[in-house]
């Protein structure tokens, strides 16, 4: 299993007219901490899209618990439980300073080949990556 968090200030510009953030910026808050992860590993999206594998969304889930507010330091937990094959799942919940659960959610991507435009297998080098969080 591999947990990464990371961390962001919510934006007045991703906020509503309440001061609370958009239910719509969910998706992009799931997007910034999945691409610091997959950096943090050591290889990036742009990496693997020069590999010529693509990953795009085909599912998400959103679960609003509490509302994120305007200049809330925000935690995402990005969370992988099943080791990556053509699909990969990722998990997200999302705090605030205080420790409290704002936000659930769970994305599934899947490994495209860009050239056939196919699912297939990750590159060898994302799979060496990651295997050491699989045991």
């Amino acid at each position: 299993m591999f947990v990464f968090d990371h961390q962001i200030r919510v934006r007045y510009a991703e906020t509503d007219q309440m001061g609370y953030v958009y239910y719509g910026n969910y998706a992009a808050f799931y997007e910034i901490a999945r691409t610091e992860m997959l950096r943090s590993t050591g290889i990036s999206y742009k990496e693997l899209e020069e590999m010529g594998v693509m990953l795009p969304v085909t599912e998400m889930k959103t679960k609003y618990l509490k509302p994120g507010k305007y200049d809330d330091l925000i935690t995402i937990r990005v969370t992988i439980r099943k080791k990556p094959a053509v699909r990969i799942v990722f998990e997200y919940e999302l705090f605030n300073e205080s420790g409290e659960l704002l936000n659930q959610g769970e994305t599934t991507l899947v490994f495209v080949n860009m050239e056939k435009n196919k699912p297939c297998m990750p590159p060898q080098v994302f799979l060496d990556k990651m295997s050491k969080y699989f045991n």
